[in-house]
């Protein structure tokens, strides 16, 4: 998904912008806000959080083409899977990460 947003918009994999040429300038800019936020020097950062109740997932994510372009804050996983348990994952596992992932969704 961010391979394909990052080059619709011209984005390269350290959040900098490097469109084809002038002309496609304004359009690749246009509603950028939507995906991403203009952080500093210029760069962008996706406007994503990844909560999993595992952190390989997220290992996977920060090792992939793209893993630098994302805050490590927006990162969100306990240290337990549900192991593939469904009321685990929404009762108890789950339920303890509410309140951390809607502290990193305020900010």
């Amino acid at each position: 998904f961010w391979a394909m947003i990052s080059e619709e918009h011209g984005i390269n994999e350290d959040g900098r912008y490097e469109g084809k040429c002038e002309a496609m300038r304004h359009t690749q800019l246009d509603r950028i806000d939507v995906y991403y936020n203009e952080a500093a020097r210029g760069t962008y950062v996706p406007r994503s959080i990844f909560v999993d109740l595992e952190p390989g997932t997220m290992d996977a994510a920060k090792a992939g083409q793209y893993g630098r372009l994302f805050k490590p804050d927006n990162y969100v996983f306990a240290q337990n899977g549900a192991g593939n348990n469904w009321a685990k994952g929404h009762y108890t596992e789950g339920a303890e990460m509410v309140d951390a992932v809607l502290e990193v969704l305020r900010k």
